[in-house]
């Protein structure tokens, strides 16, 4: 189980992600992101070497406030052949010392282990406090059920989330290449209210997804989709 320290970090987490967020594609803004903390989760690491952080962020800097779902990992040393836009930074941690701080879809650690939520195979666990599960964290599958042996792959950047391809070892022998799945982060949060999730019964549709809660400024409490699992469209 990861420990939460009680200590400080240097720079801080939204300073990081202040200078980073305009660099990304689902950026919804136009000038400099004003930051808040607004919800999240964690996932351990069964190798307990990679903190793994499911953070959403308020920016209020536009017209109206923008929820940002930003799944990162926590390194003590730079992952070994990550592409230059994984890293979002470096942090000095009153306890652990140096951290590398990657983009979490981009990390394969992360990527398995949001996987293995889908398949009810991993534990959510409360955002700030250690070894606490946290309930309000729904991996649901709507679909038939996920094979074992996924694979996380390439990752897409797009304007509301980010797709990894996911390869399902095995599922398309007859043509002699692997099948696929698309795990879609979603990146710009949306209630649930506002979604469309009746793809879900439909075939071809979603086959999983992760619901949590984060909070806006006016401390409305929304619900939405973090992550789905769904058939790769190419």
């Amino acid at each position: 189980m990861a420990t939460i320290h009680d200590t400080t970090v240097t720079p801080t987490k939204l300073e990081v992600l202040t200078a980073w967020l305009p660099t990304r594609p689902w950026y919804q803004g136009t000038s400099t992101p004003q930051l808040a903390k607004a919800g999240g989760f964690r996932l351990d690491d069964p190798e307990g070497t990679t903190g793994m952080e499911f953070m959403v962020v308020t920016d209020t800097s536009g017209d109206s406030p923008v929820a940002y779902h930003v799944p990162v990992t926590y390194r003590g040393v730079p992952l070994e052949g990550a592409a230059e836009q994984a890293l979002i930074g470096t942090m000095e941690h009153g306890v652990l010392g140096p951290r590398w701080m990657y983009d979490g879809p981009q990390d394969p650690v992360l990527a398995a282990r949001l996987l293995a939520l889908l398949q009810n195979r991993a534990e959510p666990q409360q955002q700030s406090v250690s070894d606490t599960p946290d309930p309000t964290v729904v991996a649901e599958t709507t679909g038939p059920a996920l094979p074992d042996g996924l694979v996380p792959g390439d990752v897409r950047e797009g304007k509301h989330d980010t797709a990894v391809t996911v390869r399902i070892p095995g599922e398309s022998a007859a043509s002699g290449e692997p099948g696929a799945l698309t795990l879609s982060v979603t990146r710009v949060l949306r209630p649930d209210a506002l979604e469309a999730p009746a793809d879900a019964a439909e075939p071809g549709g979603t086959r999983a997804r992760v619901t949590a809660d984060w909070t806006f400024p006016d401390g409305t409490r929304l619900r939405g989709t973090f992550a789905a699992l769904r058939p790769a469209t190419d």
